[in-house]
């Protein structure tokens, strides 16, 4: 772990031995689909995308969901093949779709018939996948309404794909980031089984169903695990889709959350008027910590100190921006010892935090990462 010869406040920890363990954790949960329904694991990139992560998982027979030409670009200069590569955003310009099929890429992501007509005219030939908006409960972080057709307007769109001379992967769904209810798998892969089923009356037969990301970790809430999961997962394919259709899942979180800590500062403990007690550290909203907007994921925090008596805190980061503001509602408890200087450590923030890094806001640089472990097999 960090020594002396550590980076300077704050910075990320990855350990890629960690990831690696993830990975492999999560091929075993998924095994009891077996050879009817073989899963097929694309990791999304944009959890982060460090080199060495990358390295370590296409090593493994990871896939990738690669989400602009930046991340394509990324994968493939660092020797990834580019029939990995799904194209997963739904939102990108023909231009990038262009330059996604010139460098090798033939599967893409869509919701709409417009992004459809773009695929076909840019990149002819290619596979696709649909994704709807599933009737799945709602996730720590939802996506809201922003990505997504309805499942019947998914069907109409893939039988306008093979028109186009596309060839059709199936539908696509998402759950949405860090869902703490299995439930949200069975009735996502139900709702995309009636997708498959009403292709198959029009003669249009589907290679897989992506059942996208969405698998939880634990932070201060504990969530269900890989295995209980992939238990639900397996029975819900058994019980809706046609076997020897693929099954495609998309982690993120699920592989890189806990294989990282931040280790931070302290900058300030302030007492406020209205007698909450502040605590202000190095890192905030806009240097590693977006994912604390509205509070959806609370995080765990560690001092030295925790032997000492406790009490609540608001949380805050560096900046001079009124809404770079961690945990104000959420309740924190922390060292009432805590003061200016005192090293803290942020739990499980592999995922979604270098990769949200603003750049330099308030002239303050973005999270520096540092990885360690070997990416041995």
């Amino acid at each position: 772990m960090p020594g002396s010869n550590a980076p300077e406040s704050p910075y990320l920890v990855i350990d890629l031995a960690r990831v690696r363990d993830n990975f492999d954790a999560l091929r075993s949960a998924l095994s009891g689909l077996g050879e009817s329904h073989p899963a097929r694991i694309r990791y999304a990139v944009k959890a982060s995308p460090m080199p060495e992560i990358i390295r370590l998982l296409a090593a493994r027979g990871a896939e990738f969901d690669v989400a602009s030409i930046g991340e394509i670009d990324q994968c493939l200069g660092l020797g990834v093949d580019p029939a990995t590569l799904c194209y997963g955003n739904p939102i990108k310009k023909s231009a990038h779709i262009a330059a996604a099929y010139a460098a090798g890429v033939r599967r893409f992501a869509f919701d709409t018939e417009s992004d459809l007509e773009r695929i076909a005219a840019a990149a002819p030939g290619s596979e696709v996948e649909c994704r709807f908006l599933a009737s799945a409960p709602q996730s720590q972080t939802p996506f809201g309404t922003k990505f997504g057709c309805a499942p019947g307007e998914a069907v109409l769109l893939l039988v306008r794909a093979r028109d186009l001379g596309l060839r059709v992967a199936g539908p696509y769904f998402h759950v949405g980031s860090q869902q703490l209810d299995p439930a949200a798998w069975r009735i996502g892969i139900e709702q995309a089984g009636a997708v498959v089923e009403a292709l198959a009356v029009k003669d249009i037969p589907v290679a897989s169903v992506n059942i996208g990301g969405g698998l939880p970790i634990s932070y201060v809430d504990a969530a269900p695990g890989l295995s209980e999961l992939g238990a639900v997962i397996a029975d819900a394919a058994a019980r809706h889709l046609p076997e020897h259709t693929d099954l495609v899942v998309e982690p993120g979180r699920a592989l890189v959350g806990n294989a990282g800590v931040i280790h931070a500062e302290v900058v300030n403990v302030r007492q406020a008027p209205d007698g909450r007690r502040w605590i202000y550290l190095d890192i905030g909203r806009y240097n590693g910590m977006a994912e604390t907007e509205n509070e959806y994921i609370a995080y765990r925090i560690v001092t030295d100190r925790d032997d000492d008596s406790r009490a609540e805190a608001v949380i805050a980061g560096p900046t001079c921006d009124g809404d770079d503001v961690l945990y104000q509602r959420t309740r924190v408890l922390l060292p009432t010892t805590l003061r200016a200087g005192d090293p803290v450590r942020i739990l499980d923030t592999g995922a979604y935090t270098a990769s949200y890094s603003s750049v330099s806001f308030n002239g303050f640089p973005p999270l520096t990462v540092r990885v360690i472990g070997a990416e041995r097999e």
